[in-house]
């Protein structure tokens, strides 16, 4: 390890931007274990060309895990004040140690994301990251939470755990309280501001409304 550090987080101080949440422009994926006893702290919205990149990247190792981080943005709805993320872009990457059940994120491979970040996102937020479990399942292992607990420590920041060979995804949302179950797993909103049809491809994820006609601002 060098002496450089890197913080994943905003200042103390950094509050979410006011913006109009996208309901009506977004079709809600849902999976098997929402309820209303479960409250995340934000809800998930991802364009689709963020989500074909993530599963691209995904499929692109079948026998390792392979991982990267979330960038987009972070809002409060205007009139509620409900807090949401919008997932625009991936960084996958690079300089890591993996194997078919690990996945690590070296100094190098943080340094590197970081660089690339501030780069090319100056004005996002990161908002989460995401990792493969090929032919194992939906969760979060002990490894993961830690990871997840110390370099995405805020509200917000999300994780992504995608199964390849099954077609599976899931967010892992920390709850209102701060808690976050490591084995429940939250679904998303698609945005889709053309009419395109969904890209979703996800078994273990279900449609629950229908997209609606763009209205309003745009976040």
């Amino acid at each position: 390890m060098t002496e450089s550090k890197i913080s994943l987080a905003p200042p103390d101080d950094l509050k979410p931007r006011k913006a109009h949440i996208p309901f009506e422009r977004a079709l809600r994926w849902r999976a098997r274990l929402e309820d209303e006893n479960h409250l995340p702290a934000v809800s998930v919205f991802i364009s689709q060309r963020a989500f074909v990149r993530f599963c691209a990247h995904a499929g692109s190792d079948l026998d390792n895990e392979v991982g990267g981080w979330l960038v987009g943005k972070w809002r409060a709805d205007k009139e509620t004040g409900e807090q949401f993320i919008i997932v625009e872009a991936t960084l996958p990457a690079r300089h890591i140690r993996h194997g078919g059940t690990f996945l690590t994120f070296t100094q190098d491979s943080q340094v590197t994301l970081y660089a690339e970040f501030q780069e090319r996102f100056p004005n996002k937020e990161l908002v989460g990251w995401y990792h493969t479990h090929p032919r194992m399942g939906i969760f979060l292992s002990e490894y993961d939470t830690w990871l997840h607990r110390n370099f995405f420590p805020e509200p917000y920041q999300v994780a992504l755990v995608i199964e390849p060979f099954s077609s599976t995804g899931g967010f892992f949302i920390r709850q209102r309280d701060g808690t976050l179950n490591p084995h429940h797993y939250f679904g998303f909103y698609e945005l889709n501001n053309r009419g395109n049809r969904s890209v979703v491809h996800w078994r273990n994820l279900s449609p629950e409304t229908e997209i609606l006609s763009v209205q309003g601002d745009n976040p």
